[in-house]
């Protein structure tokens, strides 16, 4: 009987739910996941792009980078998340065309970019030795379309995409690449 006991013990201790609690990223990571999909199923209900723009401004940070990535995978692309969203370096995921690597910087403004976010992420692509997409809801001046269009090192080109492109690009509308100059025929855009 005592053994009986001791086992059942055992096996309480072992099945506890606190031992398989998940970490507080991951049901983050997942809830910020469910409404950046809850984002992506609205959007085609608003009325026209002034709305659609209007409505991606108010949406929480992190889930505008989850809508993104969520967003570049339904285009079949390989998307690597980061494990937390502060912290990230300036680089908010990163996803795989023709096998090459792209890092996304996602900035959900209300008014124009930064120039000096634009610089800081052409710095990161220099470090990384990759492409990049800084993407945003905002307006882009000129200093910053100079700081995209800026010095070129090999595989670091850095490609603006707001406004048309970016309503493009969460509509699953294979022309948001096309207009950057990324040809989409080898990759799994439809």
């Amino acid at each position: 009987m005592e053994v009986l006991f001791v086992f059942a013990g055992i096996t309480l201790f072992i099945t506890y739910p606190w031992r398989r609690r998940e970490k507080a990223s991951t049901r983050r990571h997942r809830r910020y996941r469910a409404s950046a999909e809850r984002v992506l199923m609205r959007l085609p209900t608003l009325a026209g792009d002034g709305q659609r723009l209007a409505y991606l401004r108010r949406v929480s940070p992190y889930v505008f980078e989850e809508l993104l990535l969520l967003a570049f995978e339904r285009y079949g692309l390989q998307v690597i998340r980061n494990v937390s969203y502060s912290g990230d370096g300036g680089i908010d995921g990163q996803v795989f065309i023709h096998g090459r690597r792209w890092l996304i910087q996602a900035k959900r403004y209300k008014n124009a970019i930064s120039p000096r976010h634009v610089s800081e992420f052409s710095q990161r692509l220099i470090q990384h030795q990759c492409g990049g997409f800084f993407i945003h809801t905002g307006r882009t001046g000129n200093k910053s379309w100079k700081h995209a269009s800026g010095e070129r090192h090999s595989n670091t080109e850095l490609f603006i995409i707001s406004g048309q492109r970016l309503l493009a690009l969460l509509a699953g509308k294979p022309n948001w690449i096309n207009t950057i100059g990324v040809k989409h025929e080898k990759t799994n855009i439809k």
